[in-house]
């Protein structure tokens, strides 16, 4: 049983970031640095005010798209989504399980 565990945990370390990386790729224009930026953002709404709420909302897209595909700072965006937020999930491990590129 407990080695079903640890295999299962090794998969799911090694698999889930690609699949999230895939799919925002395929069906957003976001990287996980954008995603994140965008949703943090969102959460952060001051008012109840439409035309505030509008502005902020305006703000978060374009932070979000600068960084996302396509942006003026995609490869920083991609860079921080792989060796930042990944390594995040994975506990500091990169994708070949160590710790050291």
């Amino acid at each position: 049983m407990e080695w079903a565990k640890k295999t299962y945990n090794e998969q799911y370390e090694s698999w889930v970031p690609w699949l999230e990386d895939i799919y925002l790729r395929w069906f957003t224009k976001d990287n996980k640095a954008s995603y994140t930026t965008k949703s943090n953002l969102d959460k952060a709404k001051v008012t109840n005010i439409e035309q505030v709420d509008s502005l902020q909302d305006g703000v978060s897209d374009l932070a979000g798209s600068q960084i996302g595909q396509g942006g003026l700072l995609q490869s920083a965006g991609d860079m921080i989504s792989k060796d930042g937020l990944t390594r995040a999930e994975r506990q500091g491990k990169n994708d070949q399980g160590g710790y050291v590129n």
